[in-house]
């Protein structure tokens, strides 16, 4: 029994001491709003060159005020098909040139905004969002069973739905 609560312990002091860790990495970035952020850790490798937006809501906002259209990469780390995507994504020149044009966040976890998961919540999947803060639904890969979804072997879709995700800005703003 003496085990048990020692291992209970240790486990509490590994959660209290991550959320300490959070809590100062919030208070850093604070003070260092004179300093551009770095969007290495944001991007978690979909673009480090890139400017990556951190949560949902920032995301919108700079969609609308910025009047660029929003891209939304839901992932996870842990998947294989996500990976494999963001491997091709960030080796792709012309789609990371693209990317700048865009209002960028990509997520490992789901947000509670529904119209995010049209038809589901499953990774990879990519979402446009315009500046009047529609989700184009109608931009979709070439699954119908996954209408968001993308494989390696889809990127030049990607890239030209990234185009299409502008265009239509254009001619509707």
């Amino acid at each position: 029994a003496m085990e048990k609560s020692y291992v209970s312990m240790f486990l509490l002091l590994i959660v209290i001491s991550c959320a300490l860790a959070k809590d100062a990495g919030k208070k850093d970035s604070k003070d260092a709003t004179a300093k551009p952020k770095l969007p290495q850790t944001l991007s978690r490798g979909w673009g480090d060159q890139l400017i990556w937006t951190q949560t949902y809501e920032e995301a919108l906002f700079r969609a609308k005020h910025s009047q660029k259209p929003l891209m939304i990469i839901h992932h996870l780390e842990d998947c294989p098909h996500s990976q494999a995507l963001k491997k091709v994504f960030a080796e792709h020149k012309d789609i990371q040139k693209l990317a700048e044009k865009f209002i960028l966040l990509n997520l490992v976890y789901e947000t509670t905004d529904k119209n995010l998961a049209p038809d589901g919540q499953y990774v990879p999947r990519i979402l446009f969002i315009d500046p009047s803060l529609t989700v184009r639904a109608d931009i979709t890969g070439r699954y119908s069973n996954r209408l968001y979804a993308y494989e390696p072997s889809d990127i030049s879709l990607l890239y030209s739905n990234m185009q299409k995700a502008l265009k239509l800005l254009k001619t509707e703003l």
